[in-house]
């Protein structure tokens, strides 16, 4: 089943679904939030819930796309109780790009480091925890950009550039427990020239927005997803790669990932959402390809139902410093 939000006329949340190629609203009044809080409190599955609930009438999906009315599949009431985190250096392979934006002669460099402690202890047995991958924070629901409204690079950044990447999407229950929704494509956008200038840059690279959706996977992953990463520039393609996610092609387990963001008192905070994106292995960065303004960049994988597209845009430039006033 694939899960789908769109804002109506008068400004409410409708929840959609599909398990074909027809859409349907659920017939309901609750977000995917509001459903997630209700099937965590009374032990029931997305799935159970809907088909209980019952499905009304058929959505033209591309047609709200087009609209600019699709949201991301789940969101919060509150945009600060939504957080948007990922990690990095789990994808084989995913370790030659990074080490090259920091690779001295005759060095190895901290990220394939890191990678090689995945690929040696980062899936282990069910139930056991294996060596913790690297983690970053991109920011509150206030940065998750909507499936094709702009992702908006600051006017001090250096780059802006797609990352595609899988995302497992959370609400946390009453007692603190996390409950994973689903699984949705995402445009992990991060400044690359920034990150190159020194890996402790990182932290700065990737506080940017980012975009989810616009469908949710419920149930599990797929062991191997394949998808493409395109960016078009007015009717011309500039770039266009296959990616590939799914355990089959990373270095962790989505179990071992989960424990280690979730072993935090501060991200099991009851009715909180998290948004945790799980790396990649394919950037445009890293065949020489330099974004303009305009440009849309499109992430697909057809186990995930409608592409990702987002427009690069990037705001004008500010002059001086941002100035803190004294209370």
């Amino acid at each position: 089943m694939l899960i789908s939000q769109y804002r109506k006329a008068d400004g409410r949340i409708q929840v959609v679904a599909r398990d074909g190629t027809e859409a349907f609203e659920v017939k309901s009044d609750q977000s995917l939030y509001e459903m997630a809080i209700d099937c965590a409190a009374n032990g029931i599955t997305l799935h159970t819930h809907i088909s209980d609930v019952g499905l009304g009438a058929a959505v033209d999906l591309e047609a709200l796309y087009a609209e600019g009315r699709l949201l991301p599949p789940l969101t919060h009431p509150d945009a600060a109780h939504l957080h948007l985190t990922g990690t990095g250096l789990t994808h084989l392979g995913s370790a030659s790009t990074r080490a090259s934006m920091h690779a001295k002669a005759d060095e190895e460099t901290d990220s394939m480091k890191m990678f090689r402690m995945g690929v040696e202890s980062g899936k282990p047995d069910a139930g056991q925890v294996g060596v913790q991958p690297e983690w970053f924070y991109k920011g509150t629901g206030a940065a998750l950009v909507s499936p094709g409204a702009p992702l908006v690079s600051p006017s001090f950044a250096l780059d802006g550039g797609e990352e595609p990447e899988l995302a497992g999407l959370y609400i946390i229950g009453a007692d603190g427990t996390p409950f994973r929704l689903g699984f949705a494509l995402a445009n992990e956008f991060s400044d690359h020239v920034t990150e190159r200038q020194n890996y402790l840059y990182l932290a700065h690279s990737k506080l940017r927005p980012c975009s989810v959706g616009p469908e949710m996977l419920v149930g599990d992953l797929p062991n191997s997803v394949e998808g493409t990463s395109k960016i078009t520039r007015s009717d011309d393609v500039v770039f266009e790669k296959p990616f590939l996610s799914g355990e089959a092609n990373m270095s962790h387990t989505i179990a071992n990932l989960e424990h280690h963001h979730f072993k935090y008192d501060v991200f099991r905070q009851p009715g909180d959402v998290h948004v945790h994106m799980f790396g990649t292995a394919t950037l445009s960065f890293a065949d020489g390809i330099v974004p303009q303004d305009g440009d849309v960049f499109e992430i697909s994988a057809p186990a995930f139902g409608l592409p990702l597209r987002n427009a690069l845009s990037t705001t004008p430039a500010v002059n001086g410093a941002v100035a803190v006033r004294k209370l």
